[in-house]
This record gives C-alpha cells, sequence and structure tokens, in this order.
C-alpha cells in the first residue's frame, strides 16, 4: 500500500504544481485560448510515465488513475456553476473538461492494463498516448496559425493532419528505437504506418473521440506490427 500511496502522491504533487502554475500564467499573460487548451492537454499528458513508471505494481496506476477521475468529476461538476470557472479553463461547451478528464483517464486505465499488466510492455503504454496526444497538440495549433488548405468535406487541413502524422511518427519512432530489439527498418516502418493510422483516425473521428480511437488505434497497430515483424 505504501508504494501505491506514494505513487498517487507524486501524482497530487504533480497536479497541484502544474495547474496552478498553468492558471496563474492565464491569469497573467492572458494566454489565447487555444493554447492555453493545449497547455493543460499536455499536463494531462505529462502526468502518464507517473501512472506507468511511479507504482510498484502496475494495477496501483490504474487504480489511481480510477479514483482520481472519480473524484475530480464531482469537484470539477460544482466549480461549473461559476461563469469564472468556464472562462477560465477555455472550455467550448459546459462540462467539456469533467468530461475528457473521465475519458482521459479511462484510455490511460486500458492502455496501461493491456501494455504493461499483460505485455510488461512500458514504452509501448507512453508510445500508444504519446503518438496521439503530442501529435494532436500539433494538429490543433498548427491547423489553425497555418491551416489555409482545407481536407475536403472536413473542417479540418492538411498541415494540421500533416503536423498530427509527423508529431506522431516522431514519438513512436523516438520510443521504439530507444526500446531496441528490432531491425532499423522495422522502427521506420512500424513508426509510419502506426502515424499515418493515428493521423486519418484523428481526421475522421467526430465529437472529440479521438481520445479513445486514438490510441486505441495507435496501440493496436503498433502491437500488431510488432508481432508481425518479431518484436514481441
Amino acid at each position: 500500500m505504501t508504494s501505491f500511496l506514494t505513487g498517487t502522491g507524486y501524482t497530487l504533487i504533480y497536479y497541484i504544481i502544474l495547474a496552478s502554475t498553468a492558471l496563474t500564467m492565464r491569469k497573467l499573460t492572458r494566454i489565447p485560448d487555444e493554447p492555453f487548451r493545449k497547455l493543460l492537454h499536455c499536463i494531462v499528458l505529462g502526468v502518464f510515465p507517473i501512472y506507468v513508471y511511479g507504482f510498484e505494481k502496475w494495477w496501483h496506476g490504474v487504480l489511481s488513475c480510477i479514483i482520481f477521475a472519480a473524484v475530480v468529476y464531482p469537484i470539477l461538476k460544482f466549480f461549473e456553476r461559476f461563469k469564472l470557472y468556464s472562462h477560465m479553463v477555455t472550455e467550448r461547451n459546459s462540462g467539456e473538461l469533467k468530461n475528457s478528464l473521465l475519458v482521459v483517464f479511462s484510455m490511460y486505465a486500458v492502455v496501461i492494463t493491456v501494455c504493461v499488466g499483460l505485455l510488461e510492455e512500458p514504452l509501448l503504454a507512453l508510445a500508444s498516448v504519446y503518438a496521439w496526444g503530442i501529435g494532436d497538440a500539433a494538429a490543433a495549433l498548427i491547423g489553425k496559425r497555418f491551416g489555409t488548405h482545407k481536407i475536403p468535406n472536413s473542417v479540418k487541413s492538411f498541415e494540421g493532419t500533416f503536423a498530427m502524422f509527423a508529431m506522431s511518427l516522431a514519438c513512436v519512432l523516438t520510443i521504439l528505437v530507444c526500446r531496441g530489439g528490432m531491425m532499423w527498418w522495422s522502427y521506420i516502418l512500424t513508426s509510419v504506418i502506426v502515424a499515418t493510422v493515428s493521423a486519418l483516425t484523428e481526421l475522421y473521428t467526430p465529437g472529440g473521440y479521438d481520445t479513445i480511437t486514438c490510441p486505441f488505434g495507435a496501440m493496436t497497430t503498433m502491437l500488431v506490427m510488432l508481432y508481425l515483424l518479431g518484436g514481441i
């Protein structure tokens, strides 16, 4: 139990420091809405390695994810009654933040269970999540700033989708190389296919559900590729 409490303590310290810093920056510097949204997005992504590596047993990390979501959801629901809350966290729709956190931490729990609990491959858990997380942040920022070429029948742009592909590729390739155990061309081939799946999934997933479809799509594709190439 000590390990569980210690790991959970690390996550609480992380949340308190990063969230308070972000909100202070928002108050003092008036960061534009979209960059601030992605800053919060990156803070949530940054805690994932603690859930993967900060607990002695993998299921402690899963339990911590579940408890965090269960505790924070009603707290955020309470604060939604105040107008300042929605302004500070830049919600597009009422309840967006609490619902997003619930989905993200549920996704974290599943990825940890599969990659760490069943396969004992923590690096693959990181690759699955960051193929989506960092790629999605890049897609939003690049797409809004430079997205002048719209994809037919979509509000998204070629520039944003390419940013998603490029960052997903970089994340997966870096993690697979650090993991080792494969031929050099296997890293590249796997990374390109995972990045392609991630970019297309993000492009065609409606209603913000890419928080689920992209990490699961990346994880499934990567595991299949590694199995076929002898990497697992």
